[in-house]
């Protein structure tokens, strides 16, 4: 079930299931259910997560709150920070991974390619190994950049797939993957200082390892 975080004149966090939409689609999107929860006219989104994963996300309720928001995924002042258990032993424990993403979105799928041309970004994360057990790893990341499957496709590029996610190379077959976005931070359009909107990890079998 959806769980609300923080909700205030600008801005509303809450935490994604896993299955439901990021995005607004007239129906069972998680705007379409804070709208209702909230008895909202309008909502906006500024950012995304997969419908596979899970996690702490923040919506805005006006559009100079939008803009704000917005703003700051721009000039890097949005903080993500991800829980992640993939496959292997990542090695070394801790570092940063730098890679060239094109995205096809064709296939709605990213790839890692060894140099810049039309259509390619840059992306930057860092990681820290938390625990390692039965031949996977729990990793923290905190992202530089948010492109589109990324945590997803530099992972598996190290052959350190996400669990659960055969998009991109795991051979688990559930539902969703173990990715979970547990906490973000910005500066709030409410009052203009900084403010962070964190979850619990979460209590699924393949977080446990």
């Amino acid at each position: 079930m959806m769980e609300i975080i923080c909700n205030n004149e600008e801005f509303v966090t809450a935490i994604k299931p896993f299955g439901v939409s990021s995005q607004e689609n007239g129906r069972d999107g998680l705007p379409d259910l804070l709208k209702k929860e909230l008895n909202l006219s309008e909502i906006y989104t500024v950012h995304r997560l997969d419908t596979v994963t899970s996690g702490v996300m923040v919506y805005a309720k006006t559009k100079k709150a939008a803009a704000l928001l917005s703003r700051g995924i721009t000039d890097g002042t949005f903080k993500k920070e991800y829980l992640a258990v993939v496959h292997g032993e990542v090695s070394p424990h801790k570092g940063e991974m730098v890679d060239f993403l094109f995205k096809d979105s064709r296939k709605n799928k990213s790839f890692v390619v060894k140099s810049e041309r039309k259509g390619v970004k840059k992306a930057s994360l860092e990681y820290e190994v938390q625990e390692i057990k039965n031949g996977l790893s729990l990793v923290k990341i905190k992202l530089h950049t948010g492109r589109t499957h990324q945590i997803r496709v530099q992972f598996s590029s190290r052959r350190h797939p996400v669990y659960g996610d055969g998009k991109y190379g795991a051979s688990d077959n559930i539902p969703f993957i173990a990715l979970f976005s547990q906490r973000i931070s910005f500066i709030s359009p409410e009052n203009g200082e900084r403010v962070s909107f964190e979850a619990p990890r979460p209590k699924y079998d393949f977080f446990d390892l």
